[in-house]
């Protein structure tokens, strides 16, 4: 079974500042020090480009499960798009053949932007009853996460 989500967060701040934390792995480092939602995310593989491996450990009981590995399979630049699929525990355990998340920065206009995921997933036909599992839960976190330390960042900035 074939399925797909979206979230969308607006931002006040101008794209390319958003796409510095998306872009990158300055994410992991802010959703880390959250604590809502990961315990630890550690880089197996790569320095943030298109093939790069994470090992997220997610915190106790925040998910159905406690670790997933993630690989980078696009990241664009000139587009401010990057694109992940789970590769190996978490949602392949639970019988999901493709969970993919697509990020994308969306420009609104010179001080404010989109934030917009998609989550694409397939699985098993034995498995069905677990596609709640696929849910905008986890991308509307880190799109908040993203949020709050970009309107905290810029806060900071205009104070100086």
């Amino acid at each position: 079974m074939f399925g797909q989500l979206s979230h969308e967060l607006e931002v006040n701040v101008p794209a390319s500042e958003a796409w510095e934390i998306y872009g990158t792995l300055g994410i992991s480092k802010h959703l880390v020090e959250d604590g809502s939602a990961f315990e630890k995310i550690e880089v197996l593989e790569g320095d943030g480009v298109s093939g790069t491996i994470l090992k997220k450990t997610f915190m106790p009981g925040s998910h159905g499960f406690t670790v997933h590995k993630e690989k980078f399979t696009k990241l664009d630049n000139e587009k401010c798009m990057k694109e992940l699929k789970v590769i190996e525990e978490g949602y392949p355990d639970l019988g999901f053949t493709l969970f993919r998340v697509h990020f994308e920065i969306i420009e609104k206009d010179n001080d404010s932007c989109i934030i917009k995921s998609t989550i694409e997933y397939d699985v098993k036909e034995e498995a069905v009853a677990n596609t709640s599992y696929a849910n905008n839960d986890l991308v509307a976190k880190i799109a908040e996460v993203a949020k709050n330390y970009l309107i905290k960042n810029k806060a900071t900035e205009n104070a100086a």
